[in-house]
């Protein structure tokens, strides 16, 4: 199996971004994108996880739909993939790294317009490659 560098997860990520349609993408375009190799213990704390193998993605922000025009973020919103937490999975599932890197995106960037599940898989099989 072979392991996808972060530099392969940045660009993979930036491509699902991409083929998002323009009323997600343009929104899209002040959030942070990051690849880390596994999260925080405080941001696995904050979902009640304590196995750093069980958090794949995450987003941190104020989500669109909950924002006033009195908001003030000190911190852009993020989107974070986790690679060791990716690759095994990737091992696990044999999915493709691009189906499962355009999922988790999606998934996450999905927290950042509020979305429903149904409303991300909805978005995830509008950029389907």
């Amino acid at each position: 199996m072979r392991h996808h560098s972060t530099a392969e997860f940045e660009a993979e990520a930036r491509s699902v971004m991409d083929r998002l349609p323009a009323q997600f993408r343009e929104p899209l375009a002040d959030v942070v994108l990051r690849v880390e190799e596994f999260a925080t213990a405080e941001q696995l704390e904050a979902f009640g996880m304590t196995d750093r193998f069980e958090l794949t993605g995450l987003y941190e922000g104020v989500p669109l739909p909950e924002r006033s025009q009195w908001d003030y973020e000190v911190m852009p919103p993020t989107i974070t993939l986790f690679r060791q937490p990716l690759l095994e999975e990737l091992m696990e599932t044999k999915v493709s790294f691009a189906a499962l890197i355009r999922h988790v995106v999606i998934h996450e960037a999905g927290h950042h317009f509020g979305l429903s599940d149904d409303d991300m898989h909805a978005l995830e099989d509008s950029v389907r490659d």
